[in-house]
């Protein structure tokens, strides 16, 4: 990139360039993820760039003031950025920012003298469990124009979403010699942050798994993908997507059905089942109990609706 593109000057971009690679050896976040913190920080000094009238280095980065950090705010606001990307554009300016004090390159106080933006927050929204374990059913979609062993393919991805609770690239990252068949009623699961954790498979899950191989027409060494595409490269989670955006119409179900809301499923239904949170926290992977309990909160939501709807003396007060 020529210098006119850069964003910033090349002592603070040198720094930009070490950030990040310490965010993916040290840190262990995903590819994405950093792209994701790398683009905002980028836009951040973009910013600064044009309000500034000049690239900023090093000291120009310490000497940031809180109403700098407030106009690159107020003009992302301008842009129509929802405040939880808001939000995350400045967790990414901040972790930046750490660096460069870490690693003895200033200190740009202005980042954490600046309030985040509030988020409400937003309950996950699970899936009822009759719709649940007809989308784990391969002949839900029978209709549809597709093989046989791709529909098997795609029961058996939901499956370990809902049945284990895995995130969608948790499943997709499985590989051949990890499938849980043939009494296999364990798997290993890599998730955020690099950690990892084992999962309990029941069997309607290894059943899953196992038809899916029994249908499926292509090789699939033990080291490689053990969802695979017709082509029979890694099955991509888009596919996925659209199955169940598929599905969706043929149950009744809302926009809010997606993949990833069978792991929120998987919690909800287990904790209504007197799962308690610190076995639901381990399973889902979660680094901290605070995330896990805002299943509780849905299961709270759940039981004053169902209250509400049947309830004599609720019905009697409509």
């Amino acid at each position: 990139m020529t210098a006119a593109l850069l964003p910033a000057a090349p002592d603070l971009m040198a720094a930009y360039t070490d950030w990040l690679q310490r965010l993916s050896a040290e840190r262990r976040m995903s590819p994405k993820t950093v792209e994701a913190y790398g683009r905002d920080v980028r836009i951040f000094l973009g910013f600064l760039k044009d309000h500034l009238g000049a690239p900023v280095g090093l000291a120009e980065f310490a000497g940031l003031a809180p109403r700098d950090v407030r106009a690159f705010m107020a003009a992302r606001r301008a842009e129509g950025l929802s405040s939880r990307s808001l939000m995350r554009a400045l967790a990414s300016a901040r972790s930046f920012a750490r660096h460069l004090a870490r690693t003895g390159r200033g200190e740009a106080s202005a980042l954490s003298a600046v309030r985040s933006p509030k988020i409400a927050r937003s309950l996950p929204k699970p899936i009822a469990p009759a719709p649940a374990k007809l989308m784990l059913d391969a002949d839900t979609r029978a209709g549809e124009d597709r093989e046989q062993w791709a529909l098997a393919r795609d029961a058996a991805v939901l499956a370990l979403l809902y049945g284990c609770g895995l995130r969608i690239s948790e499943a997709l990252s499985l590989t051949r010699a990890e499938a849980p068949v043939s009494g296999v009623d364990r798997i290993e699961v890599t998730g955020k942050g690099g950690k990892r954790r084992q999962l309990p498979v029941i069997k309607a899950v290894r059943k899953a798994v196992e038809d899916y191989l029994a249908l499926c027409p292509l090789h699939l060494p033990p080291n490689g993908p053990l969802f695979v595409g017709v082509k029979g490269g890694p099955l991509s989670p888009r596919i996925v997507q659209a199955a169940v955006a598929r599905m969706r119409g043929s149950l009744g179900l809302s926009e809010t059905a997606t993949p990833h809301a069978l792991r929120h499923s998987f919690a909800t239904h287990l904790l209504g089942r007197g799962g308690d949170l610190r076995t639901i926290q381990e399973l889902l992977g979660h680094a901290s109990l605070s995330t896990t309990q805002i299943y509780t909160e849905v299961d709270g939501a759940r039981l004053m609706a169902i209250h509400s709807e049947f309830h004599p003396r609720a019905q009697a007060g409509r």
